[in-house]
């Protein structure tokens, strides 16, 4: 038997985004869910697959004693067999609750070339013969599970082939050899060819599709901070119709993993008829971790400093330049530069509600005298917040994001230079965020949120919709073959 089946199971299962079983009773902060859609078209790939593997396999010959009224005892040989063709017409991939799934294929045929020797005393025969062998029902089990690592394993449990029908065409006026086919041979060649469609198959689980599975990273990086962990929280969750499958989805620090602070909530996703092949559904509260993350590392916290603005920007970081917010400073510090920094107080976390994304980070801006020493010596505190709403979009492979800012709100805290210009420094301050903060920032959501996406399989005919509490994106995928 050939190898090199792995595209066949592997497209039947990639788009099963299977990764490694995790903790029970977890809810999950990302679900895949395959539709009857998504699981009828990698059947269909799978067919063109297998319809290819099985014009390789090999079958033995057949030999054996015979004896026919006035031709008497002889022996006969039919030997080099090669498969033709190969047509398989029907299929169906099903969840198999509590397993895995049920590959069902049916009404398909294929095609037998080979030889015929037969020879009694001194007389010797041979020729040419055709077989179809058509009516051919193959039904496979695939059960799902893991190994000691947490990665993902796959076993054929059950594989049975049935062949229906077997027609014979064999050159020569030998009726004889016609009717000891039948009588001898068809019922051994069902048998071998059944067992030789099943060894196919279970070959191909064993040395294509599971090594397959085993490249499939329990984690995937985010970037330089974040990390994610795809990881499963239970086996896959099979109905009529569509198999859910759960990933944990929790977002970590990928130099510190710590515990998250908050279980996930449940997602309640939508029952109605679904028309696409794959939906994610995805958590705010992934996002929200992300966020918690973020702010631990004081990844979100900044620094402005005078060489930072805009080489045509009004307003310059030093005393002079920064009299206009507060007179006194000019005073007090004559002629030095200004650094200023931002701390968000607590992680934003996004609100995810129907047809809206927004989030509210709160900051605290502090402003520096960097005195002749370089010694910073602060001399006001702000208050900002700002009001940011948020738009989602996905490729092929990646979930990405905008910020679309109103103005900040600014406030004084303290200032201890005395009077300070509270409004004239929210001007100032949008500016900066609108044209450098906010533009920075959605050049990194641009590199995008990566989906639990198996090799080969590609995204299209996306669809993005904005649930209470998660998101719900729905495509048809392509499996990309070579």
């Amino acid at each position: 038997m050939e190898a090199g089946t792995g595209p066949l199971l592997s497209t039947l299962l990639g788009l099963l985004l299977l990764s490694t079983p995790g903790t029970r009773g977890v809810n999950p902060a990302l679900v895949a869910r395959i539709t009857d859609k998504g699981l009828e078209y990698a059947a269909k790939e799978g067919l063109l697959v297998l319809q290819t593997e099985l014009q390789k396999i090999t079958l033995p010959d057949f030999t054996g004693d015979f004896k026919i009224k006035h031709v008497g005892r002889g022996h006969y040989e039919f030997h080099s067999l090669e498969v033709q063709s190969c047509e398989l017409r029907g299929s169906s991939l099903k969840p198999l609750p509590g397993q895995g799934l049920s590959l069902a294929i049916s009404d398909s045929s294929i095609g037998l070339r080979g030889k015929w020797k037969a020879h009694k005393s001194f007389l010797k025969l041979q020729g040419s013969f055709d077989l179809n062998v058509k009516g051919i029902a193959i039904s496979v089990n695939l059960r799902l599970g893991s190994d000691p690592s947490g990665r993902p394993t796959v076993t054929a449990s059950t594989c049975s082939s049935r062949i229906y029908d077997v027609d014979v065409d064999i050159s020569g006026n030998v009726g004889w050899l016609l009717n000891l086919f039948h009588n001898q041979i068809e019922s051994k060649l069902r048998k071998v060819l059944e067992n030789k469609v099943c060894e196919l198959i279970q070959k191909s689980v064993t040395s294509d599709l599971q090594p397959y599975l085993q490249t499939l990273p329990v984690t995937a990086e985010i970037d330089d901070i974040l990390s994610i962990d795809y990881s499963l929280v239970e086996a896959p969750r099979a109905t009529a119709q569509m198999l859910d499958v759960m990933f944990k989805g929790e977002i970590f620090n990928r130099n510190h993993r710590s515990p998250p602070a908050s279980p996930t909530p449940m997602m309640s996703l939508p029952e109605k008829e679904c028309k696409q092949m794959v939906y994610f559904a995805i958590s705010d509260h992934a996002f929200n971790i992300a966020s918690r993350v973020y702010h631990q590392a004081v990844y979100l916290n900044f620094t402005i400093t005078d060489d930072m603005l805009p080489s045509d920007s009004k307003i310059r970081l030093n005393t002079k330049a920064f009299r206009p917010f507060t007179p006194q400073i000019t005073r007090r510090y004559p002629d030095m530069n200004l650094e200023l920094r931002g701390a968000v107080v607590s992680a934003p976390f996004l609100n995810v509600s129907p047809g809206n994304l927004s989030l509210a980070p709160q900051m605290e801006i502090e402003g520096f005298v960097l005195l002749p020493s370089s010694t910073p010596e602060s001399v006001f505190r702000l208050g900002v917040v700002a009001n940011v709403s948020a738009s989602l979009t996905f490729n092929n492979s990646k979930v990405t994001g905008m910020l679309h800012p109103e103005k900040a709100q600014v406030k004084l805290i303290e200032s201890k230079v005395g009077i300070f210009n509270v409004n004239l420094f929210q001007a100032f301050l949008n500016y900066y965020l609108l044209n450098t903060l906010y533009p920075d920032a959605n050049s990194e959501l641009a590199k995008g949120f990566p989906l639990p996406l198996p090799r080969n399989i590609q995204l299209h005919d996306l669809d993005l919709q904005i649930h209470k509490g998660f998101l719900y994106l729905g495509a048809n995928a392509q499996y990309l073959r070579g």
